[in-house]
């Protein structure tokens, strides 16, 4: 399976007094199954963007988004979001949060409650499963929002700068975390991040986005050793050429 992005462009039509907005311009790309891709580019380049599309939230204004070379039907093929902010519902306990994708399958609630406790064990979450998102701790409440993603086994999981808004010491052990899942899982991953380090450290391969009108100008594979050292010298020469390209474009959008 392979995920394939054709001639992919969006421009945010002119609204009252302001231009049109060219966010992303002829982006190519193919991802294969059980593969770890970062994204990452100047800050407003359109990487959300970029997911909202493959996620089918958005309409590209023109190209294609494969999926086992056919158009994805997003009514039948699953694709998981994994967002920011948590985007828990508050008024849900974790259990209930963690069943939900599958509660709007269809799923039987019998099925459903034994697939939520099995990720809430595999998760960290014991003795939190009644506990609303208030309760929980900034990486239980991401864990969780992984969870419910991950239950209803999509057959792509983009995440949206998912450890963004944590300390440095759970997002560290948040990756860890991820990357058990991951090499447990072998699904297909899009993770979209503004930290190099994060991006070098969980990746197999790195997409470099230019400024706005977003195209690829770098497709960096990360062939480092798992289990990674994040100061070794392989590492530190993926993160140099990452770096030298965002400071190419972040310099062209200060001058």
């Amino acid at each position: 399976m392979a995920l394939e992005l054709i001639g992919l462009s969006k421009i945010f039509p002119k609204q009252d007094s302001s231009a049109a907005i060219h966010v992303l311009n002829d982006i190519h790309c193919r991802v294969k199954e059980g593969t770890f891709v970062s994204i990452i580019g100047p800050s407003g380049c359109g990487k959300t963007t970029l997911l909202r599309i493959i996620a089918g939230l958005e309409k590209p204004s023109s190209g294609r988004v494969l999926l086992d070379g056919r158009i994805i039907n997003h009514e039948t093929d699953r694709i998981g979001l994994v967002f920011q902010q948590y985007a828990l519902f508050p008024w849900f306990t974790t259990l209930q949060n963690i069943q939900l994708g599958m509660e709007i399958m269809g799923v039987p609630k019998k099925e459903r409650f034994e697939a939520a406790m099995a990720y809430i064990h595999r998760f960290g979450l014991s003795g939190f499963e009644n506990r609303y998102p208030r309760e929980l701790s900034g990486g239980m409440q991401q864990r969780a929002a992984i969870a419910r993603t991950l239950i209803t086994e999509p057959k792509v999981t983009l995440m949206d700068e998912p450890f963004g808004s944590l300390d440095s010491q759970t997002r560290n052990s948040m990756q860890e975390f991820l990357l058990g899942i991951w090499r447990e899982k072998k699904e297909m991953v899009l993770f979209v991040t503004h930290n190099v380090d994060e991006a070098v450290f969980l990746s197999d391969k790195i997409l470099v986005l230019s400024r706005r009108p977003a195209k690829i100008v770098k497709e960096v594979n990360v062939e480092c050793v798992r289990p990674r050292d994040r100061t070794s010298p392989d590492c530190n020469w993926v993160r140099k050429e990452v770096l030298n390209c965002l400071a190419y474009e972040n310099k062209i959008i200060m001058t």
